[in-house]
C-alpha cells in the first residue's frame, strides 16, 4: 500500500468538517489483476432523497520536484482511477484535492486549465493551515 500523502489528514479533517464520513482510508480499488489505491472514499447522506453521494479522493501536496511533473501524476493517477470507478463504482465521483496555494500559483495558468478541463479533472481546493475546503470544483 503507498504512503499517504502529506496532507492526507487535513483533507480528512476538512471532509469531516463538511459532514463527510470516510467510509475507505484508502479506497482500494481491484481491476485487471491490480490493486488501485486511492486516498479517500467518503459519503453524504442527501436528506431529502434519502439516498448517499459516494466520492473518491485523490491527496495531492505538490511539494515534489516541480509543480509539473507533479501535475504529470495526478493526472494520470485520476484519469485511471476514474476509469476503474467508472465500472467498479459508477455512482461515485472522484476528486483531485489541492492546497490553495498550489491552485493559486499553477492551476490558474492556461496550461493547466486547459488541462484541467481536456482531462474533465474535478478539483477540491483545501487549505492546509485551516484544515478546510476552500472550493469545490465540478
Amino acid at each position: 500500500m503507498p504512503a499517504k500523502d502529506v496532507f492526507h489528514d487535513v483533507v480528512k479533517k476538512a471532509l469531516m468538517k463538511q459532514d463527510w464520513i470516510i467510509t475507505d482510508d484508502p479506497l482500494t480499488l481491484r481491476v485487471g489483476g491490480i490493486n488501485l489505491y486511492v486516498d479517500l472514499g467518503a459519503e453524504k447522506l442527501i436528506t431529502a432523497e434519502k439516498e448517499s453521494e459516494k466520492i473518491a479522493i485523490e491527496v495531492k501536496s505538490f511539494i515534489g520536484k516541480t509543480y509539473l511533473a507533479e501535475f504529470h501524476q495526478a493526472v494520470g493517477q485520476f484519469i485511471h482511477y476514474r476509469m476503474v470507478l467508472k465500472k467498479e463504482e459508477p455512482k461515485r465521483v472522484l476528486y483531485l484535492a489541492i492546497p490553495a496555494n498550489v491552485y493559486k500559483d499553477f492551476f490558474m495558468l492556461p496550461f493547466t486549465q486547459d488541462s484541467v478541463q481536456t482531462n474533465q479533472l474535478k478539483l477540491i481546493i483545501y487549505d492546509t493551515k485551516t484544515e478546510e475546503i476552500m472550493q469545490w470544483l465540478t
